[in-house]
């Protein structure tokens, strides 16, 4: 039941309908004051009358039912208590009718959704600086479908600019191809940062550079086979780190892919009187939106980032038709995207309302920043290889007889990943720590991965049962708070779709296996009176469903034993 929906048609103010109120009714911050709480202070202005009495006069109009236990009114709020067993009953039946699909909807059905994210670049390692883009992109792409919506995960290659033609002049120079094709990315990063010590003391390397790349934008044979296998290569590579993520994509057009599809969109701001000369360069002109000019074309005619994404912009309009096109990019490039997002309006491009940049802070370890031209850099695929030993280590102090213990630990390993990354809201800095991350006990992957793996222990022990909703008992407080949570999945599914949050269902995840432990610990289970004991094996169970599913949209598999 949607609960909130529920109390707001019960509420009668002149001049103000149900779906209004329903909006700004919030779960107080303790139990003790309520379920729900509604505010009575936006209606002081219409009604003439205090906070406090309007709050005195609506609690005594609201009769209770059998879903709302309890009205009163304190400082100007209306508290809402609501039936304890109807609340659990409800959200029992429910979970157990729907199974996996519970919190899931149609709400999306026939509108697709655009998500551009990792956006590794090719032959460049795939450090923990791309974790966050991946991961949160990778966790709205499952959110959305889960919503019903069609989504289409876009990783956008960095596969074009002079940086191939620094890596065909270090391959010429120092590569072994044997070499580069068992160490992949490695070798290639090696010979990359190679020349970059060796162009510092002959510039003249870098205009050798230029020239290579040139030679690749005019299709010559050679640059272009090497080009290729630069990107074949990159590719295999990363894909090992996107099936231990469980990422996948429905398109890997990247840069290069748009390199004749970007004169449509020069001529277009060229007919629109848009496109100014500025030192040799073609700029929009962005200074009366508080905004330094957008670089379309460089003074000797090569194209930028913000060409290709205008190229990339339309490309994906008209061979999507997005609903909403998402860039899950880090927050450094808020300026380009507002640039993007202003040209195409000042195009008359109705869709540029429906694009938005996903922003998100950084992510290190404690050792601090990354250049990849230095070669100081922390491989992603080594952090999750880490993590993925610190589980089994773990699990070998706990469980010494767990079957599959390699499986377990590859899932537990990359759970802790993910789940420290998405913990946090997405615009703070995350600085990584493994030992914090692999912890069992603390606000983590492993930690909510422990708790279904007891919900599914209690259930394996008890065998089959039946419980009948219909039959009325007393429900206790540490049950109450898992049915409460449980019956709150829909929603926060809902709102981390909203707000592009994915730790939403992070923080969820911590809060119902954290709520779910307290009532293992308080109540007993198997040797509960037959009624009891129904009711609290079908919540362990909803647990485990729910757990189950909200890890699954951030990515994360669930051991039944661990």
């Amino acid at each position: 039941m949607d609960y909130k929906a529920y109390i707001a048609e019960k509420i009668k103010v002149d001049g103000v309908d149900a779906s209004q109120i329903r909006g700004m009714i919030a779960v107080p911050p303790t139990r003790e004051m309520g379920d729900y709480a509604l505010p009575c202070f936006p209606f002081a202005k219409v009604l003439r009358k205090s906070p406090a009495m309007i709050a005195e006069e609506l609690a005594k109009s609201i009769a209770p039912d059998s879903v709302i236990e309890s009205v009163t009114a304190l400082s100007g709020y209306l508290n809402f208590r609501i039936s304890r067993f109807g609340l659990t009953s409800a959200v029992l039946k429910e979970v157990t009718e729907k199974g996996e699909t519970y919190g899931s909807s149609t709400e999306g059905e026939g509108k697709v959704i655009c998500i551009d994210y990792s956006s590794i670049n090719i032959a460049k390692p795939f450090h923990i600086g791309h974790l966050l883009t991946t991961v949160i992109g990778g966790a709205l792409y499952r959110i959305f479908n889960f919503l019903g919506y069609k989504a289409v995960g876009i990783n956008h290659l960095g596969d074009w600019g002079t940086q191939f033609g620094k890596l065909i002049s270090a391959y010429k120079r120092w590569g072994d191809e044997e070499k580069i094709q068992q160490g992949r990315v490695r070798e290639l990063m090696k010979i990359y940062v190679h020349f970059h010590e060796e162009a510092e003391k002959n510039p003249a390397l870098e205009e050798e550079a230029r020239g290579y790349f040139k030679k690749i934008e005019e299709g010559d044979e050679e640059c272009l086979r090497l080009f290729h296998w630069f990107r074949d290569l990159t590719l295999l590579d990363v894909q090992k780190i996107y099936d231990l993520l469980n990422i996948k994509f429905d398109s890997y057009a990247g840069e290069s892919f748009y390199n004749d599809k970007m004169q449509p969109v020069i001529d277009r701001l060229q007919e629109k009187g848009l496109l100014k000369e500025s030192e040799g360069a073609k700029v929009v002109d962005l200074e009366e939106h508080g905004m330094p000019p957008c670089l379309i074309l460089k003074a000797d005619g090569a194209t930028l980032y913000a060409t290709r994404d205008l190229a990339a912009a339309y490309y994906r309009k008209q061979t999507y038709d997005f609903y909403k096109c998402l860039y899950v990019v880090a927050y450094q490039q808020n300026l380009h995207f507002k640039q993007i997002f202003k040209v195409l309006e000042l195009l008359g491009e109705d869709f540029a309302g429906d694009m938005e940049h996903v922003a998100f802070g950084m992510v290190s370890l404690a050792s601090g920043a990354m250049s990849t031209r230095k070669g100081n850099v922390v491989f992603l695929e080594d952090v999750i290889e880490t993590c993925i030993q610190k589980s089994r280590e773990l699990m070998d102090e706990r469980n010494r007889e767990l079957e599959n213990k390699e499986e377990v630990s590859r899932m537990v390993g990359t759970a802790a990943v993910i789940f420290g990354a998405l913990l946090s809201s997405k615009i703070k800095d995350v600085v990584f720590d493994i030992n914090k991350v692999t912890n069992f006990d603390g606000e983590t992957g492993p930690y909510v991965q422990y708790t279904a793996a007891r919900c599914a222990s209690v259930l394996e022990k008890a065998g089959e049962f039946t419980f009948h909703p219909q039959t009325a008992c007393h429900v206790t407080d540490a049950e109450f708070e898992v049915a409460s949570l449980l019956a709150s999945f829909p929603e926060t599914v809902k709102n981390a779709a909203e707000k592009r949050e994915p730790s939403f269902v992070t923080r969820f995840a911590v809060d119902l296996a954290q709520a779910y432990n307290k009532f293992y610990f308080e109540c007993k289970i198997l040797d509960a009176e037959p009624e009891i004991k129904a009711m609290r094996l079908a919540l362990t169970k909803a647990t485990h469903t729910v757990i189950k599913t909200a890890l699954s949209l951030l990515g994360i598999e669930t051991p039944q034993r661990m």
